[in-house]
């Protein structure tokens, strides 16, 4: 069975997506960036972005019954790979328990923030 996830206390998802997807006993979050509930960009380099990043996927998490120490897997887009030390001290205070992870650099992210992250979580 597959069952939508949602929360007014993330942003709403941006376009024909939802904001996490549950299949069996696993989560799979949409690519979450730095808006907070009103649709507004936080901030304007990568540490209070990927701060807002990680208070999205944690409303995202607890609605769906899991936490940041069951994800099992994360993918990570960055603008910047300039910012990949900076976006790991921030993701390394979430993310305790080492989850297997991507991170990459891309040439645009949506409404031209610095990171996106999307995560895999049991539940």
């Amino acid at each position: 069975m597959i069952t939508k996830i949602s929360t007014d206390k993330a942003p709403a998802a941006i376009g024909p997506y939802s904001q996490a997807i549950v299949h069996g006993d696993i989560l799979f979050t949409s690519g979450q960036i730095p808006l907070n509930i009103k649709g507004e960009i936080v901030g304007d380099e990568i540490v209070a972005q990927a701060e807002q990043v990680m208070i999205n996927l944690s409303a995202i998490l607890t609605e769906a019954g899991t936490s940041f120490d069951k994800v099992i897997k994360t993918t990570c887009f960055l603008s910047d790979m300039a910012d990949f030390s900076a976006f790991n001290q921030v993701y390394a205070k979430y993310f305790t328990s080492n989850p297997a992870r991507s991170c990459v650099a891309v040439k645009t992210l949506p409404k031209g923030v610095l990171v996106e992250v999307e995560a895999i979580a049991v539940i």
